[in-house]
């Protein structure tokens, strides 16, 4: 199945109730060959009114940190676990809130159908709901970060922090330290192992 006819077979899923109060289900994007493929863990507000993946705040600081690592974001392919926006309305805004255990196994089928077609041999999670789901419940993303792991269907992955973490990190004030933790980890995309 090509991935033109995967995100329409896509846009019909009802397999849980995300798709009610989502505007659209939201699919990867990417050249179809990617030697990369990226995983985030689910679509948020702008992706949500857009259609694409990281489109919003997180994806421009993922857009950023790529570039200051000398990697083009247009040679990846980019999804997420979960295609559709869950949130909570407060007064007009839609607030982020995080897929359950259900929600994310419903997706999973869409998530091994694209890496499948994509049949990318280096796989980058972006988040520890994307890092459990390529690499199993047991991998602990702030303990093994930034390390290529070989995963049984041969395919090499390397798990680091999603961006919205970076963004949320300009609270506590570390943000410059937690970007270039960032940028150091997707760095070690261009040193891929053979």
């Amino acid at each position: 199945m090509s991935l033109a006819s995967l995100k329409r077979a896509a846009r019909r899923c009802r397999a849980c109730p995300l798709w009610q109060a989502a505007t659209q289900t939201v699919f990867g994007s990417g050249p179809a060959d990617a030697r990369f493929f990226v995983v985030g863990e689910q679509a948020g507000d702008q992706e949500d009114l857009r259609g694409e993946p990281f489109v919003g705040p997180a994806g421009q600081l993922l857009d950023r940190a790529l570039g200051d690592a000398g990697i083009a974001r247009e040679t990846l392919y980019v999804t997420n676990v979960v295609k559709h926006f869950k949130f909570e309305l407060r007064g007009k805004r839609r607030l982020h809130k995080r897929a359950n255990a259900g929600e994310i196994a419903a997706c999973s089928r869409w998530l091994a159908r694209e890496l499948e077609t994509v049949d990318a041999r280096y796989v980058v999670c972006l988040g520890a709901m994307a890092a459990n789901a390529m690499l199993g419940r047991e991998f602990r993303l702030l303990a093994q970060r930034g390390r290529w792991l070989e995963r049984e269907d041969g395919r090499w992955c390397l798990a680091t922090v999603h961006p919205a973490f970076v963004l949320r990190s300009r609270i506590g004030g570390g943000f410059d330290a937690a970007y270039a933790d960032f940028v150091a980890d997707l760095r070690k995309l261009r040193k891929a192992p053979r």
